[in-house]
């Protein structure tokens, strides 16, 4: 799982994307924004900033339970060519 500072996930999608590297998103941060919350009862503490920027920022990569070493390596030089 990564969480990016800036709000840059749809552009490392996307970059992931043309070097055939998958991804999901993240089910979770701030579940008040679920459709299922609305008109429901229930308790908030604080303004839930980290929760926001959880749900927008975070994706998982490395999904597959087969992926080799090679493989690996593979995106973690994807992801350093990103963020160079």
């Amino acid at each position: 799982m990564i969480t990016l500072k800036q709000d840059r996930r749809a552009e490392l999608i996307q970059f992931l994307e043309s070097k055939k590297i998958a991804s999901r998103l993240l089910f979770g941060g701030n579940l008040t924004k679920q459709p299922y919350f609305q008109g429901q009862n229930y308790r908030v503490v604080g303004g839930l900033e980290v929760t926001d920027q959880v749900m927008t920022n975070t994706l998982w990569l490395g999904v597959f339970p087969a992926l080799t070493d090679e493989m690996i390596d593979y995106m973690i030089q994807s992801l350093t060519e990103f963020f160079s």
